[in-house]
């Protein structure tokens, strides 16, 4: 689609599943599953909504997805249902290439937002999979990815960075700066401290990706929070001040993992906040 005078596509990746109960933390079971449902594993159903975005010579990918390093063993253990490369899906959706990336941002290093960074060559060793681009990281998140908390460490594959450093390819970023004119990355601490989401304004919009600090619309009520939130009072601060405005001023938002309708508005109902498709609020 076009975004003012750039052209955005959105790239699912491909569904996994996390457990359904630390991806909502204190929110009750019969709650969450209304609108999660479970599976026999307590595992709910998401993906992850890679973002591209061809701004003048630029081709940006914002996020990787999940990655295809995976052993058969945590294929299941994460309900990967990969139907098919998301090289492919990126040459359907965008008409490119994986060569044709230039620039690759990552709001994070978890896994399922990085794990595509790298491929295995033919050797079975992990790669750089956009071979002519720029990866960007916030400094601060490239620090704590070296050095995670114990809470956070099994989510941090050194795979899905380490390798753009050996091949020059890495340039680490402050935590807030512009990517191309228009496209900024800000951090927003809640998920970890260093996390950022992106914000495109082009043509009198905003495009909103929020990354893991609202990672599905199910997440929109403010006290819905993940269990995996190393700070989750700051996620509420932050939610707090970014969904009222995003609501206000007709942002569209993107919801990374959201497996049916990541990319929706928000709306006041009733004195609650909601997510509805863009063709509805429009």
């Amino acid at each position: 689609m076009q975004f003012g005078d750039y052209r955005l596509e959105i790239i699912p990746d491909t569904e996994f599943r996390l457990d359904g109960g630390a991806m909502f933390g204190v929110v009750p079971r019969n709650l969450w599953s209304r609108v999660c449902p479970p599976d026999e594993q307590n595992r709910i159903r998401m993906n992850m909504n890679c973002v591209f975005i061809e701004a003048g010579n630029e081709r940006i990918l914002v996020e990787t997805g999940i990655g295809e390093k995976w052993s058969a063993k945590h294929t299941e253990m994460f309900g990967i249902t990969r139907e098919r490369a998301f090289a492919e899906s990126l040459r359907l959706i965008a008409g490119v290439e994986p060569e044709s990336i230039t620039i690759v941002v990552n709001t994070h290093l978890h896994f399922d937002h990085a794990g595509g960074n790298t491929g295995l060559n033919n050797h079975g060793q992990a790669a750089p999979a956009f071979p002519n681009a720029r990866y960007f990281i916030a400094h601060g998140e490239f620090e704590h990815a070296e050095a995670p908390t114990e809470r956070d460490r099994a989510s941090y594959l050194p795979d899905n960075w380490r390798p753009l450093g050996a091949s020059g390819q890495l340039e680490l970023k402050d935590g807030d700066y512009e990517v191309v004119p228009g496209l900024t990355m800000e951090t927003y601490p809640g998920h970890n401290r260093s996390m950022q989401c992106w914000r495109l304004n082009r043509g009198g919009e905003t495009l909103f990706g929020f990354a893991d600090l609202v990672p599905m619309r199910a997440h929109v009520p403010f006290a819905w929070i993940m269990g995996y939130d190393l700070y989750p009072a700051e996620t509420l601060e932050m939610k707090r001040k970014l969904l009222p405005q995003a609501a206000r001023e007709g942002w569209k938002c993107l919801f990374y993992h959201d497996p049916d309708e990541p990319l929706c508005r928000l709306i006041e109902d009733e004195g609650k906040l909601c997510a509805i498709s863009i063709e509805r609020a429009d």
